[in-house]
């Protein structure tokens, strides 16, 4: 628990969340440089399993209204304590010029989130800071208009790739109540957030890094016996973006010489029809579906694999990766890497050096799995190669220090 009333707001979609351990890495360890703050959240959790990274937060943790109609009279007692803020005009005028743009019950939603937070913030609030370019943001800026107060956001993939250009533009532009900086975690998000910002220095590239500190050093990989399967394992959420659907069509495709077996980590959406099409494929017997899995129980399965494989690729509503942090996770056991030049995933792995990057066809990632287990001298050589670049160039602490400046100088400005 804090023990002053902290100056920092920060908004998130869902807390806690399994899939967004990056999330709970970056809060943790800000709270570690001193910062102050608590989560505001617009999700309650749904995870029955949640990371040792979510205990060490010690901050408060404030659930909004997820649905309007779930508190009404909250939310009616919210709004009427923000018509009387400083901003609630204009960002409700705001509110208006966006919903005539994009008339759905999520807009509407998002600023009676709003109402609610800008109510019950502490009088002590500087600042919000807001994971996700989209929602989060939306209820921030919102919120912060009312309040007089400056906001930011950090942003990763779907937000950047599924949201309209001119909500990313307007959120980007000072003349529109914009953030006052903006993170991005991929190079190729900065360079499309910076072409849409009135200054491109409002744009922060600041890599997710990994706390090395949580993680156990790399086992020593004794040789694969020669009867023993290939084990092969993939972390991720079972959404059409992850690409596992063609990964069971290639691992129908793998030669009857080539004895495998691998396991999956994660949930969603995808779930039941990917089992289905594995056992249309007679595969199921050569898979393990663990479903949601902590951290530690991440690293002990990846320990114990031949090689991480996740096939990413563009989702039909643009939805992509981002720079998976499964990957990093997967180098830091010094595992070999099988993935796809996708969004940001060659910024961490150049093809041939730090793992192999192929196209996401069934046909090829069967046979680059088929390479990779005929030649594990060049797999481990990569693996090594991953292992040595994040230990150099990945580490979290370089981009906790940038964030920290530039929250710690957000907090200071004068509403």
């Amino acid at each position: 628990m804090t023990t002053t009333e902290p100056k920092l707001a920060v908004l998130v979609k869902g807390w806690p969340r399994l899939s967004e351990t990056f999330i709970a890495q970056e809060l943790v360890a800000l709270q570690d440089a001193g910062h102050q703050f608590d989560i505001w959240s617009l999700r309650h959790p749904t995870d029955t399993k949640r990371h040792p990274l979510h205990d060490r937060f010690k901050g408060q943790v404030h659930y909004l209204p997820e649905y309007l109609y779930d508190e009404p009279e909250r939310v009616w007692a919210a709004r009427e304590v923000a018509k009387r803020l400083p901003g609630y005009a204009r960002a409700y005028e705001i509110w208006r010029q966006d919903l005539r743009r994009d008339p759905t019950h999520n807009r509407i939603r998002r600023f009676g989130q709003a109402c609610v937070l800008a109510a019950e913030l502490p009088a002590s609030t500087h600042a919000m800071y807001a994971h996700f370019m989209h929602t989060p943001s939306s209820v921030a800026r919102y919120a912060a208009i009312m309040r007089d107060i400056p906001w930011s956001f950090a942003a990763h993939a779907k937000d950047i790739w599924t949201s309209p250009d001119w909500e990313k533009q307007e959120k980007l532009q000072a003349a529109t109540y914009g953030a006052t900086f903006g993170a991005t975690c991929t190079a190729i998000g900065a360079r499309h957030l910076r072409e849409l910002a009135d200054d491109p220095a409002r744009v922060e590239l600041i890599y997710h890094g990994l706390d090395l500190s949580r993680f156990p050093d790399p086992p020593q990989r004794d040789p694969r016996l020669p009867d023993g399967p290939f084990h092969m394992i993939s972390v991720g959420r079972l959404v059409e973006k992850k690409g596992f659907d063609r990964l069971i069509d290639a691992f129908a495709m793998l030669p009857s010489s080539l004895d495998w077996h691998w396991t999956h980590i994660g949930g969603g959406t995808l779930g039941k029809a990917l089992q289905d099409r594995a056992a249309a494929a007679g595969l199921s017997d050569r898979i393990t579906w663990k479903g949601p899995c902590d951290q530690p129980e991440v690293i002990a399965e990846m320990r114990k694999a031949d090689l991480f494989v996740l096939p990413s690729r563009i989702a039909e509503d643009g939805d992509r990766d981002g720079l998976p942090n499964v990957l990093m996770e997967a180098a830091s056991q010094r595992l070999p890497i099988l993935s796809t030049p996708v969004s940001a995933i060659p910024e961490f792995i150049e093809t041939g050096v730090h793992g192999i990057l192929t196209d996401d066809d069934p046909a090829a990632l069967a046979q680059a799995i088929t390479t990779l287990a005929n030649n594990p001298g060049a797999a481990e050589r990569m693996a090594k190669a991953a292992y040595d670049r994040l230990i150099a160039e990945f580490r979290m602490d370089p981009g906790i220090a940038r964030l920290s400046e530039r929250l710690n100088a957000l907090c200071m400005e004068e509403a």
